[in-house]
């Protein structure tokens, strides 16, 4: 994924949309969208051109006269959501991945079922460090 694009609020929940659903038409995405907040057909479109231009998503004609188009992401969620998060603790938490994970552990207590799943994921991590 290129280091420029930062998908915007609007744009991730249409690749969120994309991603769940596959490859979709414009109304198959706002009527999705719809069901989470206001959004005209026009604005979906619209926006849809603008992440096809920035390369968030593919486009393909399809119909008589290729007058449907059908949208895919062009982008993996798991990129999306490492650049994301990357950017998250670089701005908020200078970079510390440790004060990120106390900061989230700090304002919810885990439950004892997290509390293990986190322990078995550190002795994997730790695991493969030793290899």
């Amino acid at each position: 994924m290129k280091k420029n694009i930062k998908p915007s609020e609007n744009e991730l929940a249409i690749l969120q949309v994309l991603w769940e659903k596959g490859p979709s038409t414009v109304r198959t995405v706002n009527e999705q969208l719809s069901q989470i907040k206001t959004v005209g057909y026009t604005t979906t479109l619209k926006l849809l051109q603008i992440m096809h231009d920035k390369g968030l998503v593919d486009r393909t004609s399809e119909g008589a006269k290729g007058r449907s188009h059908i949208y895919s992401a062009a982008v993996k969620e798991a990129q999306v959501n490492n650049h994301l998060l990357d950017q998250f603790v670089n701005r908020v938490f200078k970079g510390s991945t440790s004060q990120l994970v106390m900061r989230a552990l700090g304002r919810k207590n885990p439950s004892q079922e997290e509390i293990k799943e986190i322990r078995q994921f550190l002795d994997n991590m730790n695991k493969s460090d030793e290899s």
